[in-house]
């Protein structure tokens, strides 16, 4: 057994660089190609998939993976409570992408199909990583979960959920019922940013790597804002071609920043 355990150790941390090389080869094709998502997806050619579903099905492994690892009797490091809070704070992001959120997409444009088939394809691999490592190998002290960077990961990571779902919000009730066109979003972090929702979940990473203290943690909020920050540039951009009245003191994706 710790002959396969350390077998799996390996695949982990060969997942992990992986993971981060997938970053960088993301931020580099995405600033050249564009992002095929949403509102972009029309002017790219191939077979659609309607919106629920995907996102039901591209989310599920990042909801299934802990699940079944908090069910499962051998998991060797959820006897420690660190880890079980932070296989927790993982597990409810994907509970409320996975159940929640495709349940309140009002009129969600088709994705394409090798859009789906990565997201899928990416929740099954990180899934994987985020879940084994925390319930197989991470190592905490008990009182880890009172530490100054748990604690300000953990609230980093509340605060950045609580942005996203109120932005996602926000963002569904821009028209109201019959009403059909774009608007400018208004209200809460859109005072500040073109791509709020993507900035909750930015947020939300970072204060989980921050919490989890872990490489695997790190490398999963790289690989987040590699593929929101493209996605969020050509928000900006696009909002700014379309509205002549666009608010020019809002960012793209980081207030006052950037």
């Amino acid at each position: 057994t710790s002959a396969m355990e350390l077998d799996e150790l390996c695949l982990l941390d060969m997942l992990v660089y992986l993971e981060g090389f997938m970053a960088f080869v993301s931020i580099v094709g995405l600033r050249s190609v564009g992002s095929p998502y949403g509102r972009y997806s029309p002017q790219w050619p191939g077979i659609r998939v309607p919106a629920r579903p995907a996102w039901f099905i591209q989310e599920l492994p990042s909801m299934a993976w802990p699940l079944y690892e908090y069910i499962r009797p051998a998991a060797a490091r959820l006897g420690n409570l660190p880890n079980r809070v932070l296989l927790a704070m993982f597990l409810i992001h994907y509970v409320q992408r996975t159940l929640v959120f495709p349940v309140l997409i009002r009129g969600g444009k088709p994705t394409l199909l090798v859009t789906f088939v990565l997201a899928f394809l990416f929740c099954t691999f990180n899934g994987y990583v985020q879940s084994r490592y925390l319930s197989q190998f991470a190592v905490y002290a008990e009182d880890w979960v009172t530490h100054p960077c748990f604690l300000t990961g953990f609230a980093l990571w509340l605060v950045g959920m609580v942005i996203n779902i109120h932005s996602d919000h926000i963002l569904r009730n821009l028209r109201k019922p019959g009403e059909t066109g774009y608007k400018i979003p208004r209200g809460g972090l859109f005072e500040y940013v073109s791509a709020a929702n993507y900035f909750g979940e930015l947020v939300e990473w970072c204060g989980f790597a921050l919490a989890s203290w872990s490489l695997q943690g790190v490398v999963f909020a790289l690989f987040t804002l590699s593929t929101l920050l493209t996605r969020a540039k050509q928000h900006h951009q696009w909002y700014h071609e379309k509205f002549e009245d666009y608010p020019k003191s809002r960012k793209i994706l980081i207030p006052f920043v950037l």
